[in-house]
């Protein structure tokens, strides 16, 4: 059960695993600290970035072996160069982390089952 690597995504020049999906890719504007509301329960954000990508990706089904691969181009940094082909078709490269990263061992069978993480730019 070997996955196709991707042509879109690669971390640290490493294709990812062909997901099962389109990434879904969302965008989260950052507040300064001094953001908040006041007493009067006015809303004051001060922006200091707009429009962080997020990109989720999910693979419904892995065996060991893939399983590992993704596992492993996805920990031991804190941080890592995220390659992915953008809207315009061109290459694109980010700084990024990995968060939220979830799966289900089928232990029977030993495959992996739903796993999903995010890929956030820095």
């Amino acid at each position: 059960m070997i996955r196709a690597y991707s042509t879109q995504y690669t971390i640290n020049g490493y294709p990812m695993l062909e997901p099962d999906e389109e990434a879904e890719l969302s965008f989260s504007d950052l507040d300064a600290s001094d953001s908040g509301r006041t007493e009067d329960g006015v809303m004051h954000r001060i922006i200091v970035r707009e429009r962080v990508m997020t990109f989720g990706f999910s693979y419904a089904l892995l065996d060991r072996e893939d399983y590992h691969y993704l596992d492993g181009l996805l920990k031991g940094e804190a941080s890592f160069t995220f390659g992915y082909t953008g809207a315009d078709g061109k290459p694109h490269t980010c700084t990024a982390y990995c968060s939220k990263t979830s799966v289900v061992l089928k232990r029977r069978d030993g495959l992996y089952k739903n796993f999903k993480f995010n890929i956030i730019e820095c």
